[in-house]
């Protein structure tokens, strides 16, 4: 008699399809866009962000991968120190119920892994899968801080010039006062 074995849960790494960190860099500055990118340890969680960031100036985010009971994928992007309820933002979003998206689908569509999205993610979202909202008040912060595919660094970009790589990225963000 032989003991069952068990499976490993497959590794949660983007596919060679998808953006390297120098890929992005290299597509915003093709786009004329200037960032300012700062290396660190990993961070996975705001509250790491918060005491290892040191003197980063400007707006600090958080980014919900999300998945409504109807299937549709959401990236909301806000400030750090909002805090969200999903039903609330269901209703402002105009959304299904909403719940977080599994890592291994947030992977496929968006190539990061847990602990690094970013709306600079948006690059791997080549079949236009996720919605966008971005949060009103977060624009009105510049520099706007975000991981650049990675969790290992933050990048540095004006909120006007997220607005445009977004759009370069074939998306058409909604923002909305998640205050």
């Amino acid at each position: 008699m032989t003991a069952p074995t068990e499976t490993a849960a497959p590794a949660l790494v983007p596919g060679p399809h998808h953006a390297t960190p120098e890929a992005l860099l290299a597509r915003l500055e093709a786009l004329g866009i200037a960032t300012r990118t700062v290396s660190h340890p990993p961070l996975f969680t705001v509250e790491e962000s918060r005491r290892l960031r040191g003197d980063l100036p400007g707006g600090h985010c958080k980014n919900l991968f999300l998945k409504d009971r109807k299937d549709q994928l959401w990236l909301v992007v806000t400030l750090e120190d909002r805090p969200i309820e999903m039903k609330g933002l269901s209703d402002r979003i105009g959304s299904a119920r909403l719940s977080f998206g599994r890592p291994e689908l947030l992977v496929e569509v968006l190539g990061v892994t847990p602990g690094a999205v970013t709306p600079f993610a948006l690059i791997n979202d080549t079949g236009h899968r996720v919605r966008v909202v971005l949060d009103r008040e977060m624009l009105e912060r510049d520099p706007l801080n975000y991981h650049p595919l990675t969790n290992t660094a933050t990048t540095a970009i004006a909120s006007k010039d997220l607005l445009r790589f977004i759009e370069a990225c074939g998306h058409r963000p909604s923002i909305v006062d998640l205050a």
